[in-house]
């Protein structure tokens, strides 16, 4: 059994909740430089173009890419040899707290949701915690922006409605956001399990690399579609029109009940904040 200490959970966080607010991931950046070379809209083409100068500007002066930093969603994975001294959810809790006051970023968390009375320091983040086997922890710090993810949403459709059906629901959804969550965008879809696990599945889904490849073909070729499907919409660049609706789709399955078929879409702005460590 290896003792990991509380307080390097909290540090982790708290670099991880800064790190992921301050710099765009490699594969966001490549995606939208690739993206300038196609798109055949000036203003969208010049939008692409400041979101990368805006990506610079942040990580060259250590501050946020976007006034909003999000509310902290936190994926904690515990070894099962893995022994934590202290209690781990306000350890995470704690780094979140810390990360947020050092890196300067915006606290966008209330109390209750309907009294809307501010926490002042973030928190509470929302924690998955799951399991594996080894001695480590791994953490992944995703805040998460509400333009979009207030776009985002859940359909209980029935097994009769197959893959048209989700494809439909998928293109539905970015249709209806129109520029309200400030695209590109990264599209994460969960299909299955339940009304929960699917939301779920597809919040995991904006955690795969831009350039990741569905292991199953038929889902691949799914993500493929969906892609070229959105950007045929026109939205563009941050709802100005253009080729380049979203940078990516990306879909995780869970197997469901026979009478079922559930999907989520979670919608994510350019950025697609998330940092992930290994203590």
């Amino acid at each position: 059994m290896r003792m990991i200490d509380a307080q390097s959970v909290t540090d982790t966080v708290a670099r991880l909740c800064v790190e992921a607010n301050y710099y765009v991931g490699g594969d966001i950046r490549a995606a939208i430089e690739s993206c300038m070379t196609t798109e055949r809209n000036a203003c969208a083409k010049d939008v692409l173009e400041k979101l990368i100068e805006n990506a610079d500007i942040a990580a060259a002066e250590k501050m946020a890419i976007c006034q909003d930093t999000g509310m902290a969603v936190v994926f904690v994975t515990v070894g099962q040899e893995a022994h934590v001294s202290g209690n781990l959810r306000k350890a995470v809790n704690a780094g979140v707290r810390k990360g947020y006051r050092e890196g300067y970023l915006r606290s966008s968390v209330v109390a209750d949701p309907l009294k809307r009375v501010n926490t002042g320091d973030n928190t509470p983040a929302v924690i998955h915690f799951d399991v594996s086997e080894g001695d480590n922890i791994e953490i992944i710090v995703a805040p998460k922006g509400f333009g979009s993810e207030n776009m985002s949403r859940v359909r209980m459709l029935m097994p009769s409605d197959g893959e048209q059906g989700v494809m439909d629901f998928v293109v539905e959804t970015v249709r209806c956001a129109g520029g309200n969550p400030c695209p590109p965008l990264v599209v994460g879809v969960g299909v299955g399990g339940t009304m929960e696990q699917a939301a779920l599945l597809a919040k995991k889904a904006l955690l795969l690399p831009l350039n990741h490849q569905n292991d199953d073909r038929y889902y691949a070729n799914m993500e493929n579609i969906l892609l070229e499907r959105i950007n045929a919409l026109g939205i563009g660049p941050m709802g100005w029109g253009g080729d380049t609706t979203a940078l990516g789709v990306n879909i995780l399955t869970y197997p469901t009940h026979i009478a079922g078929l559930p999907v989520a879409v979670n919608i994510s702005c350019h950025v697609t904040r998330h940092a992930k460590a290994v203590i």
